[in-house]
């Protein structure tokens, strides 16, 4: 199975301000939901309840430390690495880790790709994506996309892979 992570960050390396997104990038939902949809989502409690509820056509895993947490229609795993067995042997073959920053940290070092929007822009951000090496990452794709009426910032898409060792 591939593991996925599917992060937009800014030039700081923001990913979020007060539980929400810290910008509006239409471009960049329409991607998420194209390359979720059908598969397995990995997500922490707290920005899973930022989300509100699961999300239609995709199995949502909340990872959380509380082992009585429910989520109505969602899996619970104790884990990163839980979340990621519970959706192997439910047949996945690409489940994405979509945050929140302490999911990706624990993720990082067992993925396989990062589907990245570089947002061109610093925002006002307070939570941040973890630094890592890209040394061992290929860029496989690259798309920039303008800002305009329904993209607050101008963002590059990039597909990022890991470089076997």
């Amino acid at each position: 199975m591939i593991i996925s992570l599917l992060v937009a960050m800014d030039e700081r390396r923001g990913i979020g301000k007060d539980g929400k997104l810290p910008w509006r990038l239409s471009s960049d939902m329409k991607r998420f939901r194209e390359l979720t949809m059908g598969h397995h989502i990995i997500v922490g409690r707290k920005t899973f309840e930022s989300i509100g509820k699961p999300l239609p056509g995709r199995q949502t895993i909340v990872v959380t430390r509380n082992a009585s947490y429910s989520g109505e229609g969602c899996l619970i795993a104790g884990s990163v690495q839980e979340a990621i067995d519970l959706a192997e042997a439910r047949g996945e073959t690409e489940a994405f880790v979509i945050g929140g920053a302490d999911i990706y940290a624990q993720a990082l070092d067992v993925a396989d790709r990062i589907y990245l929007t570089a947002v061109h822009a610093e925002v006002d951000a307070d939570t941040f994506f973890p630094e890592f090496n890209r040394s061992p990452w290929t860029e496989k794709e690259c798309t920039y996309q303008p800002a305009d009426e329904k993209n607050q910032h101008a963002c590059t898409f990039r597909l990022l892979e890991r470089t076997p060792a």
